[in-house]
């Protein structure tokens, strides 16, 4: 009997947690986020240039003014692909999670929702090319504060009163996205078509249910294996390797003809990298990627590389490095963000990244359904963050199609990566042949051995981001 007290105690503790964290993450008020009219902006490999016909107005990029503020240039087009991006936040009123009874995420989840939104930008290169946009992005309403807090305090109440009454809580309630858009009419080209239902599908991979092929759910489940538990916080290398797992072990045909690759100890083995565009076998089924002329079966590979960039902050040497892999269309983004919050870098303007932000609690989508909302999945609000607020844990990710373009990818980063007068190690490196080649317990010789293993002495500094133990 003492046992079954304690065990309610801690199921009361985790829906009065749960709860508060659903009302702390969704008072998500919306501060303006300027953008320079003078300096290009970098979204994950292409440059838009702001304009405006007054010298004297300021561009404004909060998206909740009105479109007057954005008077010529290329805004909209940035707008529109800013948007496009696959937005993924906290959600509430899930199914339970693994070995769990948590049914949110909020308060904890954040780097797995950028592991999230990093593998998802991968997928729409890989289904849809780096052109595509979402044919309602500009629709897209600004979230709308008072009404979301105004809900989620009735939920908070209730939750608790249902709590202190006992376990038989009626939780068959869901609400639907916000601001909800129009539903445009049907595609004027059978091309744009199909890539709505990639787009569709590719969303409906990241839901919050145990089926989902890249879900929460699932993600949890496997960071077990890695001694990860819901509700932990996840560092970007640790999320890095469950992405690998995910993408490895998902069964849907779709994914079927991509991978994923985790550098190890800041070096890229390409010798392993083009093993992983080998498809398993000549037998295999054919995938959405495989209308691109190819002359033997290969997959398509997610290259994830957890890197340290600086000490306890982030070394100012690399933020030129940073800049130029975001500059990269090829680029995935970098997950991180500030010490135990992470985001999702895309881009940058001057000396402040632009990010995503998971930190927004939504409510729970039943992507099971043909038409599921779609208006939640999409964010219409960046944000801005100094370079010099930025984690030095991080993990970068890259999309290679093929071995082919993995060599030209091999043969750019490489040049960005070579060493300035003032750095005096590169963020991470390329090595010809297999990571078991160059293996410490293996008999090799002294200079085999010695490089790349004698490297930056900041790679022994063990941090939060578990950066050091993978």
């Amino acid at each position: 009997m003492e046992n079954k007290g304690s065990d309610e105690v801690e199921k009361l503790k985790t829906k009065f947690l749960s709860a508060w964290h659903n009302v702390k993450y969704s008072w998500a008020l919306k501060l303006k986020t300027s953008f320079s009219r003078n300096s290009p902006v970098f979204l994950l490999g292409k440059c838009y240039h702001f304009k405006v016909e007054d010298e004297d107005s300021p561009i404004e990029a909060c998206y909740e003014t009105s479109e007057e503020d954005f008077v010529m240039g290329n805004v909209d087009d940035f707008r529109k692909d800013f948007t496009s991006r696959v937005w993924l936040t906290y959600r509430e009123e899930f199914p339970p999670l693994p070995s769990s009874n948590l049914t949110s995420d909020c308060g904890w989840g954040c780097m797995l929702r950028a592991g999230q939104m990093m593998l998802a930008q991968a997928l729409m290169l890989h289904f849809l090319g780096r052109d595509w946009t979402w044919s309602e992005a500009l629709t897209l309403q600004p979230l709308d504060t008072e009404t979301w807090t105004a809900t989620t305090a009735k939920r908070l109440v209730a939750s608790l009163e249902s709590s202190l009454q006992g376990p038989n809580r009626s939780s068959n309630h869901r609400s639907t996205p916000l601001h909800q858009a129009t539903a445009l009419g049907s595609a004027e080209e059978a091309d744009a078509h199909l890539k709505e239902m990639y787009h569709r599908t590719l969303v409906s991979w990241f839901g919050d249910s145990p089926s989902a092929q890249l879900g929460l759910h699932r993600l949890v489940r496997l960071g077990l294996t890695l001694g990860k538990q819901a509700g932990d916080w996840y560092g970007p290398a640790v999320v890095a390797h469950i992405l690998k797992k995910a993408v490895e072990e998902a069964i849907d045909p779709g994914l079927a003809g991509i991978t994923a690759y985790v550098s190890q100890d800041c070096t890229v083995y390409s010798a392993d990298v083009i093993d992983s565009h080998r498809a398993p076998g000549a037998g295999q089924a054919a995938s959405p990627q495989s209308t691109q002329t190819e002359p033997s079966p290969s997959r398509a590979v997610i290259i994830l590389v957890p890197v340290r960039l600086g000490g306890e902050k982030t070394n100012p040497d690399y933020f030129n490095f940073t800049k130029s892999v975001l500059s990269l269309e090829y680029c995935i983004g970098i997950i991180g963000g500030k010490p135990k919050q992470a985001c999702y870098f895309v881009g940058f303007q001057d000396d402040s990244l632009i990010y995503m932000d998971p930190h927004y609690c939504q409510s729970f989508v039943d992507v099971s359904t043909s038409d599921f909302p779609l208006q939640s999945y999409h964010c219409p609000s960046p944000k801005k963050m100094p370079f010099s607020k930025m984690d030095p844990s991080c993990t970068i990710g890259f999309y290679s199609r093929n071995a082919q373009d993995f060599e030209r990818i091999r043969q750019e980063l490489s040049r960005v990566l070579q060493p300035s007068a003032k750095e005096k190690y590169p963020a991470f490196t390329f090595v010809q042949g297999h990571s078991r080649d160059y293996d410490l317990s293996a008999s090799l010789t002294p200079a085999k051995r010695e490089w790349p293993f004698i490297r930056d002495p900041r790679r022994t500094v063990t941090t939060a981001g578990d950066f050091v133990l993978l």
